[in-house]
């Protein structure tokens, strides 16, 4: 089937310019393209049903730029979506008209800040501008404050706690955000207490919440200034988490696990806990038992194996509750709520209940971190 003569010639006019980047309005039959002279368009005449017409639009621009008419390889999803484009090839993805293609661009990890603009000139969505802020290049360029002011705007949609806590995670990387946009962000996560966990995974030891240090922090921190200059893990995870910073991560922590959305909600405030305290954590503990792991972590403290944490006991030995505390919370993991979920989809109060018998020791060593 050949294109109608009208569309034929605009179309292959169009093709001589140098193209940056091609969006086809499937529902208006228009065809869009950003060229080296701005944007272009092409209404289209089709002299048949509009699907075979598109097909055949799409196979002109495909011969055009790949030498075949095959087009992009849809049924690739999968692959796609691990980033598995090759870096050299991007440019030609966002030239074929298919949504898949600018998919596989966005998914690379070769994208840079310019052809991500060209991307989200074609397919501006929220998981597309997700994908693009994992990527350095587009961060630290000029798309990325776009990227992120969109994120924003469509957070009150989203409806997947997941997703809402990656983007603010994304949203929350150096230099894409203003501080007034953190703090009216911070002020949703009180209605909407899921955000506070990507608070927590992008900003651990800057997050808006006032909070004072523990009464402790000047004292110990001087009693502990030898281990520190040591680089003692044990000293330095003392003196941060009894910081003003540390304490504030502490307290968000707690009100986080009071009503978590759903399982991945969890298993992500699990991660960004453990993460915190990830430099001491032991070498050797069960993954999979919370109560195992409180006895396995006092042990430690009563053996004094480790010549490190032996120092820090000495300096001072009033703290053993809480760096016990910091050694449970440095063992979580989603192995702990793995034999739960792997038997339940339930969500809410339901899957609060259910998982009951982890959170309350979790809590329980939060607030000996807070106890003064």
């Amino acid at each position: 089937m050949e294109l109608s003569a009208e569309d034929n010639l605009r179309l292959n006019v169009l093709l001589a310019q140098k193209l940056q980047a091609v969006r086809i309005d499937e529902s208006k039959m228009i065809v869009y393209a950003l060229t080296d002279k701005g944007e272009a368009k092409v209404v289209l005449n089709p002299n048949c049903k509009d699907e075979k017409y598109l097909k055949e639009i799409k196979a002109l621009f495909s011969t055009h730029v790949m030498g075949s008419p095959g087009g992009y390889p849809v049924f690739l999803k999968r692959w796609t979506r691990m980033g598995q484009a090759r870096d050299e090839s991007l440019q030609q993805l966002l030239l074929l008209g298919e949504e898949e293609a600018v998919v596989a661009a966005v998914y690379a990890q070769g994208l840079t800040d310019e052809l991500a603009a060209r991307a989200w000139w074609i397919m501006p969505t929220a998981d597309n501008a997700r994908r693009m802020l994992e990527k350095q290049a587009v961060v630290q360029g000029r798309t990325g404050p776009v990227l992120a002011d969109f994120l924003i705007e469509f957070l009150p949609f989203e409806e997947d706690p997941f997703i809402m806590i990656e983007s603010v995670r994304l949203i929350l990387q150096p230099g894409l955000i203003s501080e007034e946009e953190k703090q009216k962000l911070w002020a949703k996560a009180k209605t909407k207490r899921n955000l506070y966990v990507g608070f927590m995974h992008a900003l651990p030891d800057d997050l808006p919440a006032d909070v004072a240090a523990n009464t402790a922090y000047d004292a110990v921190a001087d009693r502990l200034q030898t281990q520190i200059d040591n680089h003692n893990p044990y000293a330095l995870m003392l003196r941060r988490i009894l910081s003003d910073r540390g304490q504030a991560f502490v307290q968000t922590a707690e009100v986080a696990l009071k009503k978590p959305g759903d399982q991945q909600v969890v298993e992500s405030l699990f991660n960004a806990i453990a993460i915190y305290f990830h430099t001491i954590r032991p070498e050797a503990f069960t993954p999979y038992d919370i109560a195992a792991i409180c006895s396995e972590t006092g042990c430690l403290c009563e053996t004094l194996d480790a010549e490190a944490l032996q120092a820090v006991l000495d300096a001072v030995p009033e703290m053993k509750d809480k760096i016990q505390a910091m050694l449970i919370l440095s063992c979580l993991s989603v192995c702990l709520l793995n034999p739960v979920f792997s038997q339940t989809d339930a969500i809410g109060t339901m899957m609060r209940k259910k998982i009951q018998h982890i959170t309350d020791p979790i809590v329980e060593q939060l607030r000996v971190l807070r106890s003064e």
